[in-house]
């Protein structure tokens, strides 16, 4: 799959949600679960980006932002069979160079084993980790 292949969209009438919660909510450690009405919300409150290819949806990335200072990178993925090809260095090529997210101050993501993704886009080990903080938890999903 060659870049010039690749559709990408940030119109949210483009974006296929079954494919995407199908993904997030089963195949993802981070969404597992994920009640659809919750998956709803994040995406109606979001910035949103749909990789396509012979218009299939294939890809996506999500943020949460003011649109002026700040964002956070999210909900990244691209569908197994669509791996290896460029695919995601496509996506945030093209995120990073939206309208929308020209001249912030900061953009953070957090990922646990796609650091070769981002590191070519810019993006470093937090330069000082003390400061910040979270409030995390991991199984609000979990139903009792």
């Amino acid at each position: 799959m060659q870049a010039n292949e690749l559709t990408i969209s940030s119109d949210q009438s483009d974006l296929d949600m079954e494919t995407i919660y199908a993904f997030l909510s089963k195949e993802t450690p981070w969404a597992k679960d994920m009640p659809r009405e919750t998956f709803d919300r994040a995406i109606e409150g979001s910035l949103c980006f749909g990789a396509y290819s012979e218009g299939k949806q294939i890809a996506f990335a999500r943020l949460v932002t003011d649109r002026a200072t700040f964002a956070y990178l999210c909900d990244v993925f691209v569908l197994p069979a669509y791996r290896g090809k460029g695919v995601a260095s496509t996506l945030m090529k093209h995120v990073f160079a939206s309208p929308s997210l020209t001249g912030l101050r900061r953009i953070v993501l957090v990922t646990t084993d796609a650091h070769h993704v981002y590191k070519p886009h810019g993006f470093k080990e937090l330069t000082a980790p003390e400061r910040y903080m979270e409030l995390h938890n991991p199984n609000v999903y979990k139903t009792a």
